[in-house]
């Protein structure tokens, strides 16, 4: 069983489907005896240059436990489901379960900063 984290964009005007992607991914990934870590729905956000005539993207960020063997079938599925315009597979070396950087508040950010800051 091997890490990774997976990064789904979703095309906004399926936004009220994705409880729906969700829910076959995790029975994907729980029917091949693997595990889900850490789900995180970074909502709508825009995107840095046009993708399909779209500025926008639902974010998805999902940590697994999956076999090597099985990661490959995953991508193929992604890559077929016309909803996700962009993802990104990569193998961690640790599990990860916190709460991601963007989901964090901005005054624990802003904290962080003064503490750089206070450093330097």
């Amino acid at each position: 069983m091997r890490y990774y984290e997976i990064v789904l964009m979703i095309n906004p005007d399926q936004s009220n489907q994705i409880n729906d992607i969700l829910k076959y991914y995790k029975n994907f990934i729980q029917n091949n005896k693997g595990s889900i870590t850490r789900l995180e729905d970074w909502g709508k956000r825009q995107l840095s240059y046009p993708i399909l005539k779209l500025h926008k993207a639902h974010y998805i960020l999902i940590n697994i436990i999956l076999n090597h063997n099985l990661i490959k079938n995953l991508e193929k599925n992604i890559k077929n489901n016309e909803k996700i315009i962009r993802y990104l597979i990569i193998k961690t070396k640790t599990e990860r379960k916190d709460v991601s950087y963007i989901l964090k508040s901005k005054d624990e950010r802003q904290e962080r900063r003064n503490d750089i800051v206070k450093t330097i």
